[in-house]
């Protein structure tokens, strides 16, 4: 097996959503993906704010170790997928390296793609799932719908930064509902 494809989670700060979805995909996904996080604006080094840390523990994953950390245009290149978890940081993305196009999708938006059956996997690991999704998102992008069907109405992942609990609980489950439709059913 080669290098894992790498899969990178995008927010603002680096300190909220996407370390919780990086953390997410990685528990339900298998060793065939990489799965890191950065931000457009990151609080370098800062840790996950408790709110957060404590709805990751009591999912079962850790909060310790995650030192928020910049988005920059050698990450975006090094990334087989990039989820972000709003359309303006999907344009930044973009607006940077702009060959990262056609890999670069909200969280909400690839979760759509994924309910509606599109990108079938071409073997049984989440990489393989994932590619299916990314090569199946451009003709599936038409049939999205953006009604509230769980993840929320639209295709961001609402920041939760400094909002208290309620906030972060909204947040945290648009984010695991997305990710596990993402992720696809455990391996086994």
């Amino acid at each position: 097996m080669g290098e894992p494809f790498g899969v990178l989670m995008v927010c603002t700060g680096n300190i909220c959503r996407s370390p919780a979805a990086e953390r997410w995909l990685a528990r339900l996904g298998d060793d065939s993906v990489s799965v890191s996080s950065a931000g457009i604006a990151a609080v370098v080094g800062a840790p996950i704010p408790p709110d957060m840390a404590w709805l990751l523990e009591q999912a079962g994953l850790s909060a310790d170790g995650h030192g928020g950390r910049q988005l920059t245009p050698a990450t975006i290149r090094a990334s087989d997928l990039i989820l972000t978890m709003t359309t303006e940081h999907r344009r930044w993305v973009v607006g940077r390296v702009p060959e990262a196009v056609r890999r670069t999708f909200t969280l909400v938006e690839l979760a759509r793609v994924a309910r509606l059956g599109a990108g079938a996997p071409c073997g049984p690991t989440t990489a393989d799932r994932l590619r299916g999704l990314v090569a199946a998102a451009p003709r599936a992008r038409a049939q999205l719908h953006l009604a509230d069907d769980g993840f929320g109405a639209g295709l961001d992942v609402p920041d939760p930064f400094g909002r208290g609990m309620a906030a972060s609980e909204h947040a945290f489950s648009a984010i695991r509902a997305a990710v596990a439709v993402i992720a696809g059913p455990p391996a086994g």
